[in-house]
């Protein structure tokens, strides 16, 4: 079985985020996202762990061949754990290359078995990240069109809109 693990923070959990996965299903047989559970990266998330995990549970709960879980650590332990082939990345534009890249070697290195696989979103989702769709929903932004419903609805309540 060709396993591939996303990791992110999936702070939110977005649509290229989202498009990403069931692209890569056509490849994998399976596709583990993998929230990373960080202490330093959870001071700069606006979401806790829980609620980040909730929210990619609600939305990926239709598609058979994901599974959701959280990790401590370094992604190559979870990789060696699950019996993963790759680690599935996206690469929106050069400027998320060079960091990807150091990253993909390092990983090799740390578990030689595993292979990154790079994916580029589609189009429409070129410019979308996180970052951005947080800046848009601080100012009571339309944010429809980039993520599910309930990434919408707990945007709204966490800048106090709902």
């Amino acid at each position: 079985m060709k396993i591939a693990v996303y990791p992110g923070s999936f702070d939110p959990i977005t649509n290229g985020h989202i498009d990403l996965i069931k692209r890569a299903l056509s490849i994998f047989d399976k596709i583990v996202v993998a929230i990373a559970d960080n202490v330093e990266k959870e001071r700069e998330c606006l979401f806790t762990m829980e609620q980040r995990e909730k929210m990619v549970k609600e939305t990926l709960k239709d598609m058979d061949k994901v599974e959701v879980l959280r990790f401590k650590g370094l992604l190559a332990d979870l990789v060696k754990k699950i019996g993963a082939c790759s680690i599935l990345r996206g690469l929106r534009a050069v400027s998320d290359f060079e960091y990807e890249f150091q990253m993909a070697l390092m990983n090799r290195n740390l578990a030689p078995s595993c292979e990154t696989f790079f994916l580029t979103p589609s189009e429409k989702y070129t410019y979308l990240s996180s970052s951005l769709i947080k800046d848009i929903a601080r100012f009571n932004g339309d944010i429809s069109e980039f993520v599910p419903e309930v990434v919408k609805r707990e945007l709204k309540k966490k800048f106090g809109f709902a």
